[in-house]
């Protein structure tokens, strides 16, 4: 929607948590300057063979960066510091992520920050916070799964515990600090009040198993692991092996599993006292079983016979919901080569490849907006910026010899 269109970003994250927040920002509309150490630049940019698009741009790189500009420069040297001010001037939002303490050993902490600029909206991107005993500790997304309780509810009884299989609160993380972010400028459009923000790797965690928190809060008690069975406990919300692949269901309610049952040949199933919760059932509206285990076996022996298309096909049409379990490749295949979801897809072009994105994750007015520029090479735009602030060629090119800034 560009609705952070003239609104400016300096940005000195790095990896994923951090530029994932100016990302949103950016596909909002807010023009972002990278801030990157002059010699190697974002660790994120270096990708494995095959995966570069362009020199020093990773895939993995370009997926968060796209429209961003590249400012290479050593925040350490002394000969920075004007540059730094200036642009910090200009800026509506400031974004950190280094370990608690160390962007106000670099002399850009909050307090140097709104000291020359006081409605700026100053975010810091943490592992655990800039307060309390583990705020110095270093993050990784699969320690905070590991300490925010993550892993332990993934998997069942049966196995060790496991991680989720992608950076999930890398992203998270960035998602909430751009919406905290979004949500404070429209403060300060109201009140002309800046802000400082306090954004972590653990509250995002906390953030994303919220209903769970909240029920083990209240109880005192953790959850079992489900494994890939479903929340409610519904024996016909699970994840079964088929004749040719493997399916998801979520038969919840009594009709949807008297769909499931009527669809594998057991219409009798879901009247069984014996292994059916008759009372609890009524109760609740989701199916309780008495007998879990036996009705799960029952259940699994007749999917096996099944074919995985036709299961689909004859769920869906007496609507339960239910899915083949998919890769990711396979997943994008399908939803980009047919018309089964509304996912209109953006292209931006690089002198190796082509990276595919889908906007903001919504459509607005039945669009997800144009695509963002190219993700800047390192330093790429590092001359522009200077020449804009008023330096030379010549200052600038001095600046480079020395060291302190690199053209890219």
């Amino acid at each position: 929607m560009n609705a952070l269109a003239g609104f400016k970003v300096l940005d000195l994250s790095h990896v994923i948590a951090g530029p994932t927040a100016s990302h949103y920002l950016a596909l909002e509309g807010a023009e972002v300057i990278k801030v990157e150490p002059p010699k190697r630049g974002d660790v994120l940019r270096h990708g494995r063979p095959g995966q570069t698009l362009d020199t020093g741009v990773s895939v993995g790189f370009a997926a968060i960066n796209g429209g961003k500009r590249s400012l290479a420069i050593d925040l350490k040297r002394p000969e920075s510091r004007p540059l730094v001010e200036a642009l910090i001037a200009q800026c509506d939002v400031f974004i950190e992520n280094y370990r608690p303490g160390a962007a106000a050993r670099l002399g850009l902490g909050p307090e140097d920050v709104t000291r020359i600029r006081p409605d700026i909206v100053y975010a810091s991107i943490s592992g655990f916070g800039q307060q309390g005993e583990w705020a110095g500790r270093p993050a990784y997304d699969h320690v905070v799964q590991s300490a925010m309780g993550m892993s332990s509810l993934q998997g069942d009884a049966t196995q060790d515990p496991m991680k989720v299989g992608f950076p999930v609160v890398d992203t998270a993380t960035g998602m909430v600090a751009a919406q905290a972010i979004t949500t404070a400028l429209l403060r300060r459009l109201r009140t002309g009040q800046g802000a400082r923000l306090d954004i972590s790797m653990a509250q995002a965690a906390l953030q994303l198993m919220w209903p769970e928190v909240a029920k083990v809060a209240h109880s005192g008690e953790d959850s079992p692991r489900v494994g890939n069975r479903g929340f409610t406990g519904s024996p016909g919300a699970a994840t079964f092996a088929c004749a040719d692949g493997w399916l998801s269901t979520a038969a919840n309610t009594l009709p949807q599993f008297r769909a499931l049952c009527e669809v594998l040949g057991l219409a009798a199933l879901p009247d069984d006292p014996v292994l059916i919760d008759q009372p609890a059932t009524t109760a609740s509206g989701f199916v309780a079983a008495r007998d879990a285990s036996e009705l799960h076996n029952r259940l699994a022996t007749a999917m096996r016979r099944l074919p995985l298309a036709t299961l689909e096909a004859a769920l869906s049409a007496r609507g339960v919901p239910c899915a083949p379990v998919r890769t990711l490749s396979e997943t994008l295949a399908t939803v980009t080569t047919t018309a089964r979801m509304t996912l209109p897809q953006r292209h931006t072009p690089y002198p190796r490849g082509t990276v595919c994105d889908f906007g903001a994750g919504y459509l607005a007015d039945g669009t997800p907006g144009a695509a963002l520029a190219p993700a800047p090479r390192h330093g790429q735009h590092t001359g522009e910026i200077l020449a804009a602030l008023g330096l030379s060629q010549d200052e600038i090119q001095r600046l480079h010899t020395l060291g302190v800034v690199n053209l890219g």
